[in-house]
């Protein structure tokens, strides 16, 4: 009886806790219900509006790295509109694949930054930084978690280590398979490349049962990723009830390859790679639609929710103060602030240009006039060299020399006056206390005036100090706006700008070609060609990016047909590794472009 009593308590817990276990999943199924996913209905009509982005007309669509083949060696041939066809179709396998793998390095750099972060760094990304419907749920989740004595944040931070590592394996497998699939195009394309000058007829189909055996191949390999996220997401499916497996569609057998096709099948049989090609973008979409980096908005939505209630309430704010409230209160601060402008304008601006403007143009040819003028202290100063020699010829007697100066002088009449003080009240009276006396109020006077002749000088020569000083504000003001407004000319954003980042990424970009190009020199001695293999796409998606990083700058120094040349040198095969090397440290050494921000001054 009491053993069945002490397991009531026990089983009524667990129902209760379960009650709110499934109660709680029916309320979050509910609520997520209204929210639009990612593959709802509504975001499929918008994003059908728009197929290729907004963007996608007004942007500039740069060259890349080229093929290792030409088109004008094509237009000899008697299929020459089909080989057109064909290089188009190798043009948009190698740009496809290309922005894929840009991408895919993208998304790929920005978890592995995420994987090496604090437990705390995690858990405020989990919550933060993937966007409201995450938010909401992860804290749904930590307050059922509190209800039940759980410990949420170490159930989120297992959570986005689970999810952080799976992405990245993702991403690294689709890299590695694309990598490959790239350099291996190249690499056909360099072999067939002589082969379409020579005789063209007989070279388009062995160049297209290779690309299709390329295809068949990435078909194989890219279906690992594929099987980890099928692992992980057991219901996922692409478009309407369609598998996330990719299958390319093959070329027919043909039992001789020496026999020549007609225009229709050259016609069918690039048209069949064109929609193997779309295939590998839907199938590369579907796959990086939840492993990309998250987007600006998705990242920084809690900023731009509060900037958005923010400005909401200084909307209402205004609109309360303007006109159409009936309220004159925008119209008085506008007024104010204009008022204020001006005055700071005269005050700050115009006024200290003008003094410093009169300054130098005027007041160096007008020094000599002021308070004290250089005649009057002159005038002094001879009276009291009479007064000094009539009183020191007549206390001496006898004519003194002419060149005695005053203050040999001033030493005879201050002598006498010490003689004459001991009398004060006879001498005052019978004396030369009385003339001593005033000799020495003109030599008061005389240092009087100097002292002032001097302080009017120095005023005069610091005017354009005080007219600087007043211009100081309006002076820093404008070193701000001159800051932005370089900042903004340079573009100092990205690898195309030009100013200090922009240099230092470039030049990463080259330290990174270096390092594929060792890495694929080891690969290749150790006999691993599957990692020389994807080595070398990964240093043609380095090369890539570093030519569209400098044929901006490169063109206004007319130095690209240069660098072009060096950098589809990079690319060839053929080329040793060490002239490769060499190459690399000329390049940075001699273009403009590249050179360090320090050196570039």
């Amino acid at each position: 009886m009491a053993s069945s009593q002490s397991e009531n308590p026990n089983t009524e817990a667990d129902s209760a806790k379960g009650l709110i276990y499934s109660y709680s999943n029916r309320t979050w199924r509910a609520f997520l219900d209204l929210l639009p996913s990612r593959d709802s209905s509504l975001l499929a009509k918008i994003s059908n509006l728009y197929p290729q982005g907004l963007t996608a007309g007004f942007r500039k669509r740069r060259s890349g790295l080229p093929l290792l083949l030409h088109p004008n060696a094509l237009h000899s041939s008697p299929v020459a509109a089909e080989a057109s066809r064909i290089f188009v179709i190798l043009e948009d396998i190698r740009a496809h694949t290309l922005s894929n793998l840009h991408k895919i390095h993208k998304s790929l750099a920005f978890w592995q930054a995420r994987a090496v972060e604090t437990d705390y760094q995690k858990v405020w990304f989990m919550v933060f930084n993937r966007g409201p419907r995450a938010f909401i749920y992860e804290s749904f989740q930590i307050i059922r978690k509190l209800a039940t004595y759980g410990h949420p944040f170490q159930s989120i931070n297992h959570s986005a280590a689970d999810t952080i590592s799976l992405k990245i394996a993702i991403l690294t497998t689709l890299q590695r398979c694309l990598a490959t699939f790239l350099a291996q195009i190249y690499l056909e394309v360099n072999k067939f490349g002589e082969l379409l000058i020579a005789d063209p007829d007989k070279s388009l189909l062995p160049l297209l049962v290779a690309i299709d055996t390329l295809f068949c191949k990435l078909e194989a390999s890219i279906s690992h990723p594929c099987e980890i996220y099928n692992s992980n997401n057991d219901s996922l499916s692409m478009g309407s009830g369609n598998s996330c497996a990719l299958l390319f569609e093959k070329l027919p057998n043909m039992e001789h390859l020496e026999t020549q096709w007609i225009d229709t099948e050259i016609r069918d049989s690039t048209s069949l790679i064109h929609q193997n090609l779309q295939r590998l973008d839907s199938y590369l979409s579907f796959m990086l639609s939840s492993c990309q980096k998250p987007n600006r908005m998705t990242l920084y939505w809690l900023r731009y929710t509060c900037g958005a209630v923010g400005l909401s309430a200084c909307s209402f704010w205004v609109l309360r103060h303007s006109s159409l409230m009936g309220s004159s209160d925008i119209d008085n601060w506008i007024r104010t602030a204009k008022e204020s402008t001006t005055a700071f304008w005269e005050e700050h601006v115009e006024l200290p240009l003008i003094s410093i403007r009169d300054e130098l143009f005027e007041t160096f040819r007008k020094r000599h006039k002021g308070v004290m003028e250089m005649e009057e202290v002159q005038l002094t100063a001879n009276s009291l060299h009479r007064m000094l020699l009539a009183f020191s010829e007549q206390t001496k007697g006898q004519k003194l020399p002419e060149n005695l100066t005053d203050q040999e002088m001033m030493e005879i009449v201050m002598s006498r006056y010490e003689k004459e003080v001991m009398h004060p009240l006879q001498n005052l009276i019978g004396g030369e206390l009385a003339r001593a006396m005033l000799i020495q109020i003109q030599k008061l006077k005389l240092d009087l005036e100097t002292a002032m002749l001097e302080l009017d000088q120095i005023l005069k020569a610091n005017e354009i100090n005080f007219a600087v000083l007043a211009a100081l504000p309006a002076f820093f003001i404008s070193i701000i706006l001159l800051y932005l407004v370089r900042t903004w000319v340079l573009q100092d954003k990205g690898e195309e700008g030009r100013g200090r980042v922009a240099r230092i990424r470039r030049r990463l970009l080259l330290v990174e070609v270096e390092e594929w190009i060792m890495q694929f020199q080891v690969s290749t001695e150790q006999g691993m060609e599957e990692d020389a293999a994807w080595i070398f796409g990964m240093m043609i998606c380095s090369l890539d990016l570093l030519c569209k990083a400098v044929e901006k700058n490169a063109k206004e120094t007319h130095e690209w047909p240069r660098l072009r040349q060096d950098i589809i040198k990079l690319m060839k095969t053929e080329v040793q590794i060490d002239h490769k090397l060499a190459v690399i440290s000329r390049m940075g050494r001699m273009y403009d472009c590249l050179l360090p921000y320090s050196k570039q001054r």
